[in-house]
């Protein structure tokens, strides 16, 4: 229990404490984006690299938030329900834990128009937070009346005998909570850590850009961010013993989401506005980017109205994966010379000389039935028709399952280490985080270990750098057997702060995990080298943006004293520059406390 403070400052250390933000699902339907301080912008679920034993669980909300957005400064709402939702067993639907957030806010100065002033706060939040290990149907306080930290407006406001007269980082040291159940809990406005250039990948796919400086859309940003620290004990299947059996154990899989719900009616009145009526999912997030580059915008806010849970039966989004529309602008035969920063992203057409991936074709739709495909993954007496649905639905066996199954460790989604050209072979053994209990969520497989931040080979471009790893460097290709390979526990395998899911998510439309399962890009020839120029092309692709603004933690053991746990605020200084106040002293606070309490 002492560890999890400093594991909770982990999550924070890698984003911005304050106000603003853009990320991976900003402002991304129509209906939500007139309604942002219920706008999920992202999540993020990952083992802690120090305390091992435990599960970073972020959710964030309200998107693009500017550090001096005064006089009303962004923050949670009220008369939303904002909740983490996790699923550990795919034979029960539904969340089998789900933590609930509420919020307040009032006034305890209305007199004058400052946010702060003679220790009062304007817009003073706290929040209760509850939990439910039954689906929903009761809920147990396990925090209550909490403050969220006040915007970091500025030393006068902050520090000054006329403001509150205390510093930023005893705010939010003050903040960290231990629940009744166990968890560790901070709530408050964090830097963005999520990073891509926003103005280059929506005009029309400019990314990176052709002519002028590609550019951090998101630097100097923050957003609102529940952050919360669970023991795996917790989290792993019911019945599940204490230790994994190997890193590949079923029981330790989870889902995770996250929603924003508010009441069907709101009523405004001269005095302000009731709201009334059952509540309403208006949205949620699980993996990146679904919502925002995946789903066209004619289908945006009817995602958002649905759970995971309903997704995996509904029909009509699925076409938008098994032929996503990112995958025309990387098919030369298609529209792919429109968009010449994709140019190193060419899907595969011919691969292995049959099988043709491009949008409409049928993948691997011809081996269905067939004696080739029995016993894997794509035999209808394993997973169903799951997989190989039909005909003319290419991407059914890789980005299909990547957002709304995860991926078994079931031939053929093993590494081509050892399949010796045969991609339907059994090959190098790689994650297993399937759970097909719902559509689109945020697979975790807790049982991988976490790669140390200061491993040589550790990479924001996690499972695809794992299986370039099992596929070329000896200490992991020189057999087939298990092993920990590292970034194995990165994205979409979870989801660190650092991982550069844009890129990733790019490089998967274009179809590198196909690769990774020996199907291999269109320039291979048999018996030669897989590590073609088409492949090469899409691994050293890069959007011009592979990292935050604010650095991140090299090494994990330094946390407690470089956490970049920090807040931006504006300060008059040749009219636009801000001040990141790094909260080193809170860690060591923390590590102090640590200390004398083992």
């Amino acid at each position: 229990m002492k560890s999890i403070i400093k594991s909770l400052f982990l999550l924070l250390a890698m984003g911005c404490l304050s106000l603003s933000a853009t990320a991976s699902s900003h402002r991304e339907a129509p209906l939500i984006a007139d309604d942002p301080l219920a706008d999920n912008v992202d999540v993020y679920a990952f083992r802690s690299p120090e305390r091992t034993q435990n599960v970073i669980l972020i959710a964030t909300f309200n998107p693009l938030q500017l550090a001096h957005g005064g006089p009303n400064y962004y923050q949670f709402g009220e008369n939303i329900r904002y909740e983490i939702h996790v699923d550990n067993n795919a034979a029960i639907p539904g969340d089998e834990i789900t933590y609930r957030f509420t919020f307040k806010i009032v006034n305890q100065d209305p007199t004058t128009f400052f946010n702060i002033r003679l220790g009062k706060q304007n817009l003073y939040t706290t929040y209760t937070m509850e939990k439910s290990i039954n689906g929903g149907q009761t809920w147990v306080k396990i925090l209550e009346n909490v403050p969220v930290p006040p915007p970091n407006i500025g030393a006068r406001s902050i520090n000054g005998p006329v403001g509150l007269n205390t510093t930023y980082d005893a705010l939010y040291k003050k903040a960290i909570r231990q629940t009744a159940t166990g968890e560790r809990a901070f709530v408050g406005s964090v830097d963005d850590p999520f990073f891509v250039d926003l103005g280059g990948v929506f005009d029309l796919g400019d990314l990176p850009r052709q002519s002028g400086d590609t550019r951090d859309g998101l630097a100097c940003m923050n957003t609102s961010a529940i952050a919360i620290e669970v023991p795996i004990a917790f989290l792993r299947k019911a019945g599940a013993p204490q230790q994994p059996a190997n890193i590949l154990d079923d029981r330790f899989v989870i889902g995770v989401w996250a929603s924003a719900s508010r009441q069907q009616i709101r009523t405004l009145t001269p005095a302000g506005q009731s709201f009334s009526g059952n509540w309403v999912q208006v949205s949620r997030l699980g993996m990146p980017l679904t919502n925002e580059a995946v789903i066209p915008i004619g289908f945006k806010d009817y995602w958002n109205a649905l759970t995971p849970y309903q997704e995996i039966t509904d029909t009509q989004l699925d076409g938008f994966f098994y032929n996503p529309e990112l995958a025309l602008y990387m098919d030369d035969d298609l529209f792919g010379g429109a968009v010449p920063g994709f140019a190193p992203l060419r899907i595969q057409r011919n691969s292995l000389g049959s099988f043709d991936f491009g949008n409409g074709k049928d993948g691997l739709f011809a081996l269905k039935g067939t004696a080739a495909v029995a016993g894997t993954a794509l035999d209808d007496a394993v997973f169903g028709t799951l997989l190989l649905p039909g005909p003319g639905k290419p991407r059914s066996v890789d980005l299909w399952p990547i957002f709304h199954t995860g991926v078994p460790n079931v031939r053929p989604y093993q590494l081509a280490t050892g399949k010796n050209g045969n991609p339907l072979a059994a090959g190098k053994p790689f994650i297993n985080n399937f759970l097909p209990n719902g559509g689109d969520m945020l697979r975790l497989n807790m049982a991988v270990p976490p790669t140390p931040r200061n491993h040589p080979l550790f990479s924001t471009l996690g499972i695809v750098q794992a299986a370039v790893l099992g596929l070329t460097n000896p200490t992991y290709a020189s057999n087939a057997n298990l092993q920990w390979i590292p970034n194995m526990d990165g994205f979409p395998n979870g989801r660190r702060l650092e991982d550069d899911v844009t890129r990733i998510e790019l490089q998967a439309v274009s179809g590198v995990a196909l690769a990774a399962i020996g199907l291999w890009y269109d320039d291979y020839v048999p018996g030669q080298s897989p590590v073609t120029q088409d492949l090469l092309d899409v691994l050293t692709y890069t959007t011009g943006v592979e990292a935050n603004d604010a650095p991140l933690p090299a090494n994990s053991r330094s946390w407690p004293s470089l956490g970049q746990v920090t807040a931006h605020v504006e300060v008059q200084r040749h009219g636009r520059h801000r001040h990141r106040l790094l909260l080193n002293q809170v860690l060591a606070w923390l590590s102090q406390k640590l200390l004398a309490h083992r």
